[in-house]
């Protein structure tokens, strides 16, 4: 049996809008950490080769630095060759990344480049057949065009691909989709035995043969990935296939709702946002909803402040969000107020209950509160 590591998607050299500072150079440190490790893991797991399909650059113009760390993470691994398909974000067009001289001069001998259909032998009776990207808009199914003309001749066949599935895209025109019937054929006639596509970033099974998988991204990059951060560990032979799927991720994007109606609601939310590990690698994304004191949104305020400084991103979901703050007796009758600034309030308070001004007067509240409770 071979033994073998699918990977896809690494997108190294990506950024994030949402990342400041330090967060960001974080950000790109974990996904060439990740790089070293999936060739740590392939290493250890005893695999002879790893498999990336698609999509190792976020674009063909990323920088030398980038260019020069992943061939650098990958020259780590010696013994494990890296074989690099390019993908939609990093084609084999003109302008390729993998045809820049810093790629050709700094490339390791165990990095090799998909370039071509033509099968390549990965090992003793193994090929693997590529379907790379020649531009950003292919006008054909490539993984079909890559596997017609095979025969079932006892050579085992890993087939690299990239790209959507007809059975899942809400595109159907497109003429590059990947045929999921003609895969399926392909394996059942024994012509090809197993499919590592890329470009779907959560781990995916297709089909009912075992032997169709997205590997997914190593490190997740949006909230609505459902199982990133992982590779898939692979031994096949003619008649039987063994998948262990493992975790190599480090960061998370956390997206959650909280109905926030007093203090013990607070309290749930800073137990919760407490107890999150590994707090400089998560990104968290809170659609907040319920009513208010202005005493308990300062103290809502001052909890998502703390922690997020502590995490790498802090963020309210805008259009998920509805949080009404609204004054109660308490609040105005410890502020200690008098003259004049009580009379603001008065009105403030008169204000926030109703009208086009409410949302207005209830932030104006909020900020008569602070600088009450500050000036004590």
């Amino acid at each position: 049996m071979v033994k073998f590591l699918h990977t896809a998607d690494w997108q190294l050299g990506m950024t994030r809008h949402f990342l400041a500072g330090e967060a960001q150079a974080r950000f790109n440190a974990a996904r060439l950490e990740a790089v070293r490790r999936i060739g740590e893991l392939a290493e250890a797991e005893g695999c002879g080769f790893v498999v990336v399909c698609g999509d190792v650059f976020e674009s063909n113009q990323v920088g030398r630095r980038v260019v020069r760390r992943a061939l650098e993470a990958m020259r780590s691994t010696p013994q494990v060759a890296f074989y690099l398909l390019p993908g939609n974000h990093d084609p084999l067009d003109p302008s390729t990344v993998y045809r820049s001289p810093t790629f050709s001069e700094h490339r390791p001998d165990n990095v090799v480049v998909l370039e071509s259909p033509a099968p390549v032998q990965a090992a003793p009776g193994v090929e693997l057949v590529a379907a790379p990207w020649l531009s950003k808009r292919p006008l054909s199914d490539l993984v079909a065009d890559a596997c017609r003309g095979l025969e079932a001749d006892g050579t085992v066949r890993i087939v690299a691909g990239h790209g959507a599935l007809d059975t899942q895209s809400p595109n159907r025109d497109d003429p590059a989709l990947i045929s999921v019937a003609g895969l399926e054929e392909r394996l059942a006639a024994g012509t090809i035995h197993f499919v590592a596509l890329g470009d779907r970033h959560s781990t995916t099974e297709v089909g009912r043969s075992e032997r169709i998988w997205y590997a997914g991204a190593p490190e997740p990059t949006d909230y609505d990935e459902r199982d990133p951060g992982n590779v898939v560990v692979v031994e096949l032979d003619a008649a039987e296939v063994r998948l262990d799927v493992r975790a190599v991720g480090v960061w998370r994007f956390v997206r959650r709702e909280w109905e926030l109606t007093g203090d013990r609601d607070i309290q749930r939310l800073a137990d919760w946002l407490g107890g999150l590990e590994n707090k400089e690698c998560a990104i968290v994304k809170l659609a907040l909803v319920g009513q208010l004191s202005l005493a308990q949104s300062a103290q809502l305020d001052d909890l998502l402040a703390h922690h997020a400084d502590l995490l790498a991103v802090l963020e309210t979901w805008e259009r998920r969000s509805e949080l009404v703050v609204l004054p109660d007796d308490a609040d105005t009758d410890d502020l200690g107020l008098s003259g004049f600034a009580r009379e603001a309030l008065g009105d403030l308070r008169e204000m926030s209950e109703s009208g086009e001004q409410a949302v207005a007067a209830r932030d104006a509240l909020g900020l008569l509160h602070r600088l009450a409770e500050a000036g004590r």
